[in-house]
């Protein structure tokens, strides 16, 4: 059994769209449904890092994709995993609380490699109200400069996504925290092209030829400029063809994760209008190059 065909772009679905699902029916929807891989976020309705046996579990996960033929990256935006009654809290910028995340990471890098996943996802958190943007700034470079020392010895690129109004909301962001670890070459980008037309001032094609050889995995779903919402397909302003051009233009290989974290009660109907999309969008790339 596999999960997508051997020509075009690598399209994936993000597990936080499939919370109503058991892990392991999501992942057979998604291989029957042609996608190459998934966007496994560790939560603990799907692969719980912090439930007991944590190696076998993760061993029977990896078994099951291998079965499956789908792809992996690993993602680390759980909104309660770390603390019930705060979103994605702590951070690597929280007052107090960053060891718990900072070992969190650790951990996630390390189930990384056991399922196979060539890079972890990641982001900065929200700066703390009040806080020095001093302190807030050094703060997330301790912290990424540290995790960068461990996906080093694990082989694993941290793919940092930039998240509206969190410390990195942007690409000038990204820059500046890459610029900070004086451009280790494990600090890669996750790109969200929904965020690109929150926020960017450049065109979707354009973000994704900024991102370049620094591309280590993109989210995608439709958006609304100045409004963070993940949309489905068509109920925002974005032009998928020109996107999904510049990714081959660039030579990208990584997966193209649809993110539609709030959409997991329809996703009997999503995940296949998704690829639907995505693939009709590639068609026509295809009629016009």
């Amino acid at each position: 059994m596999s999960g997508g065909p051997a020509g075009g772009l690598r399209f994936a679905y993000g597990s936080n769209g499939l919370g109503d699902h058991r892990l392991a029916d999501a992942l057979s929807f998604l291989a029957d449904e042609g996608y190459a891989g998934v966007a496994l976020t560790l939560d603990h309705h799907h692969l719980d890092p912090f439930a007991p046996d944590l190696a076998a579990r993760v061993g029977a996960v990896r078994r099951t994709l291998d079965h499956l033929g789908l792809a992996v990256v690993v993602e680390t935006g759980a909104r309660y995993l770390l603390d019930p009654r705060r979103k994605h809290e702590p951070t690597l910028v929280s007052d107090e609380g960053r060891g718990r995340r900072l070992s969190f990471l650790r951990l996630a890098l390390r189930i990384a490699a056991d399922l196979g996943s060539p890079v972890l996802h990641l982001w900065a958190g929200l700066a703390p109200a009040g806080a020095d943007p001093a302190a807030v700034w050094s703060r997330l470079v301790d912290g990424v400069g540290a995790l960068l020392d461990d996906a080093e010895r694990a082989g694993i690129d941290l793919a940092f996504e930039p998240e509206p109004g969190m410390v990195v909301a942007d690409l000038d962001g990204y820059d500046r925290l890459l610029a900070a670890v004086a451009g280790h070459p494990r600090l890669r980008l996750t790109l969200d092209v929904g965020h690109c037309r929150v926020l960017e001032p450049q065109p979707e094609p354009d973000c994704v030829r900024r991102a370049g050889g620094r591309l280590a995995h993109v989210q995608i779903e439709d958006a609304l400029r100045g409004r963070h919402e993940h949309l489905p397909f068509g109920d925002g302003e974005i032009d998928f063809p020109p996107v999904l051009h510049a990714l081959a233009e660039i030579g990208y290989n990584g997966l193209v994760s649809v993110e539609l974290t709030r959409h997991s009660h329809t996703a009997h109907t999503m995940v296949p209008a998704a690829i639907a999309f995505l693939r009709a969008s590639e068609r026509q790339v295809e009629v016009t190059t």
